[in-house]
């Protein structure tokens, strides 16, 4: 069985921490370097729901899409959620591994098993890392769909393939509306339009979208936008990470079990539809 620092080691090889933005916090968070592994969890969301998960594998090691302690803390004390996290992990000898930014640019990454859970064929990234002289890294990708798509089909397709949640697929634009080539980002992606305009594609699917952004990228132009759940957006990348480390497994003869968390860790629990209505008479200003 591989050592702790070994599988760090590895999966370091695949995101790079120093590929990470500047105020993100990747790495290891909990762990000794030299405990054995035989069993890691993947997982989007470092929380009490996929710490439990880990235990009931028996896993050593859970890695997560996004930070434990993002903006830093001066406790982890157990009366805290955060720091009953860390308490639970070191009392279970679980180490904690973080890939956030610096697995939303890899080659392939995060965007690249959005676009896989969308059957959608990558073309380039959206916004290119200029560090790589192969010009495949990089935030977002843009794509062309498998066949020809309207703005009503891909929603469909996304709210199919993509893990349910009870937000589902908000679409602003005509649904009838073709899609030839289509912008994906995994996680918040409203920051990118003008990345996404440069761009000329007929449609941008990320998640986190906010009503000013939206309101002022429909009025400059025919974009269609969709707009899932943050979670679901990612959960794909789990997937796509675990079959990465049981390649890298095999490979080394390290003979690890590796899982993908199933468990909604999406915060949103509830939809009520709005009725159906063109009076618009009494709506509030």
């Amino acid at each position: 069985m591989p050592r702790l620092s070994e599988v760090i080691a590895a999966l370091e090889n695949l995101w790079p921490a120093e590929r990470a933005e500047s105020w993100d916090a990747v790495g290891t968070v909990v762990g000794d370097p030299d405990q054995e592994v035989t069993r890691v969890l993947f997982a989007v969301d470092p929380v009490r729901e996929t710490v439990d998960e880990a235990l009931k594998l028996d896993a050593d090691l859970l890695v997560t899409h996004h930070p434990l302690y993002l903006r830093g803390t001066t406790t982890v004390a157990a009366s805290t959620f955060k720091g009953r996290v860390v308490h639970t992990l070191i009392r279970n000898d679980i180490a904690l591994h973080v890939a956030h930014t610096n697995a939303d640019t890899a080659d392939p990454g995060v965007s690249d098993a959005l676009a896989g859970a969308l059957d959608l064929r990558i073309l380039r990234p959206l916004v290119p890392d200029p560090s790589d002289p192969a010009g495949r890294r990089g935030l977002g990708r843009v794509c062309e769909p498998d066949r020809p798509l309207t703005v009503r089909e891909l929603a469909a397709r996304a709210a199919e393939r993509l893990p349910a949640t009870a937000q589902g697929i908000r679409v602003a634009g005509d649904p009838d509306a073709p899609v030839r080539t289509v912008a994906v980002s995994g996680g918040s992606g409203d920051s990118l339009f003008d990345h996404v305009r440069a761009a000329g594609v007929d449609a941008f699917l990320t998640a986190d979208l906010r009503h000013h952004p939206v309101s002022e990228a429909r009025a400059q132009s025919s974009l269609a936008l969709l707009d899932a759940a943050h979670w679901a957006t990612e959960w794909p990348w789990c997937e796509l990470a675990a079959a990465q480390l049981d390649e890298i497994s095999d490979r080394h003869g390290w003979d690890l079990r590796v899982h993908v968390s199933r468990t909604v860790t999406d915060p949103w629990t509830a939809h009520a539809a709005s009725a159906t209505t063109t009076d618009t008479s009494g709506a509030p200003n």
